[in-house]
């Protein structure tokens, strides 16, 4: 991965230093108000960064040309709110009550209880939709065993505080590259757990080139390759907010394919998990994050 530039590392270093000295503000507000602060920083920075606006927009442009210019730039600008709200949620979450603020579609945890009981475990398949960090936070009161497969965040207090965070309800993280990290997450998926992934994104990981509203976007194939590999099961877990302050998860079973061999089954599998991701977006467009460059690889 290429080292960022001077004014790039100083942007960042001015940006972390800001959000660690509001931190402590942040999580005293109540929840309702850190939603609508949230919201309100998310529809500043719309205004305040235009090249981001700009990639949001043309994103939109390429998923939605059906749609009018005007259109899409609410979504955008909605999108850029519900950001903004989900950080700041982040910021109050051990003063949340999870039962009360993330319902549960009919039906999504007993098809997970279910399938977790089967024993050997659970490969979910999730997005950057909604809060979603507050998917698996739910997931995990529940009294499942939930880990993520991560990536590190550009600086190490804000990786820290990530995992501080899911730790304080039972989640472990498995960092991407670290030492010892495929073990444990084989470990993890052997002994029946819940082990969750975001393949919504183009990063620099093994990937299937799949189709994502009719393009090709290279999506990470390790959920699949796992699925495949271990037997386990799977599903796609997403969250939507059905209110300013409350949110609602929706699993789904994805079956894994049947295909001469496993290459064939996993890139099947990915394609399915994100036609699903597809189909929750265009659901929720206002709250998927269109400012990432979802199609910058081509094959």
């Amino acid at each position: 991965m290429r080292k960022a530039g001077l004014g790039k590392r100083i942007r960042r270093e001015v940006r972390v230093r800001a959000l660690l000295a509001a931190l402590p503000i942040f999580s005293r507000l109540p929840h309702r108000a850190a939603v609508a602060l949230g919201a309100a920083l998310g529809s500043v920075a719309w205004y305040a960064v235009p090249r981001h606006r700009r990639l949001a927009l043309r994103h939109l442009a390429l998923a939605f040309p059906e749609r009018s210019e005007s259109w899409r730039r609410r979504v955008g600008r909605a999108s850029f709110a519900n950001l903004g709200r989900s950080a700041l949620e982040l910021c109050v979450a051990s003063r949340v009550d999870l039962l009360d603020s993330v319902t549960m579609a009919p039906g999504s945890l007993e098809i997970l209880r279910s399938l977790h009981a089967e024993g050997h475990g659970v490969v979910a398949f999730s997005c950057h939709l909604g809060n979603w960090e507050l998917l698996a936070r739910r997931i995990a009161s529940a009294g499942l065993p939930v880990a993520t497969i991560a990536r590190e965040a550009n600086d190490p207090r804000l990786t820290a505080l990530i995992d501080q965070g899911r730790r304080s309800i039972g989640i472990e993280s498995f960092w991407r590259g670290k030492p010892g990290a495929i073990r444990r997450i084989v470990e993890h998926l052997k002994a029946g757990g819940v082990l969750a992934a975001l393949v919504d994104q183009d990063t620099e990981v093994a990937a299937h080139f799949v189709p994502f509203f009719g393009r090709p976007a290279r999506t990470p194939r390790a959920p699949a390759d796992l699925a495949v590999r271990y037997g386990t099961r799977a599903i796609l877990g997403r969250i939507h907010r059905v209110a300013p302050s409350v949110h609602q998860v929706v699993i789904e079973r994805l079956e894994v394919p049947e295909a001469a061999d496993a290459e064939e089954r996993s890139r099947l599998l990915t394609a399915a998990a994100t036609a699903a991701i597809e189909g929750a977006v265009r659901e929720h467009p206002e709250e998927w994050v269109w400012m990432h460059e979802r199609w910058r690889s081509q094959p």
